[in-house]
């Protein structure tokens, strides 16, 4: 049940962020599912960052424990995220990310802007280096044939 009331809640505002920028809203979704534990995480129910979106430049920022994938192994670090005031500025910056890539490469995300099913998108999001998971797109694609995500997507 918590995971329907969250898509609702979040599915409008990925509906939009497709709409006006052409980010799949089945990829935003699952990313946004994927990654707060469906909005349960400390960083999502807390901070609103419901992507694992880490912190660059001059923004409020929150100090968590994360796991990430090196060298053939899962690790915990101190990673930097990102806080924002609403659900609502997530998914905007969520989208602004892949507009405008990091600093150090502006069309990192050109790839999954360019897709145009969720299988390549999401294959796309994670060769771009969205994440260190191995088996990031995967998680995606399930996450978004679950809970039929692709339905988002019809503008």
């Amino acid at each position: 049940m918590i995971q329907y009331n969250f898509i609702r809640e979040i599915a409008p505002l990925a509906q939009k962020a497709y709409k006006e920028d052409k980010v799949l809203a089945s990829i935003t979704l699952a990313q946004a599912c994927l990654e707060s534990d469906f909005g349960q995480s400390t960083l999502a129910s807390k901070y609103h960052n419901l992507f694992g979106v880490k912190a660059y430049g001059n923004v409020p920022t929150v100090k968590l424990d994360t796991q990430e994938y090196e060298n053939g192994q899962w690790i915990t670090i101190q990673g930097e995220f990102r806080v924002y005031p609403s659900f609502e500025k997530s998914v905007l910056g969520h989208t602004k990310l892949f507009l405008e890539g990091t600093t150090w490469n502006p069309k990192q995300y050109a790839s999954v802007l360019a897709a145009k099913d969720y299988t390549t998108a999401a294959k796309a999001v994670q060769t771009s280096g969205y994440a260190t998971d191995p088996s990031y797109a995967d998680k995606l694609i399930q996450m978004i044939q679950t809970y039929h995500l692709d339905n988002y997507d019809q503008k």
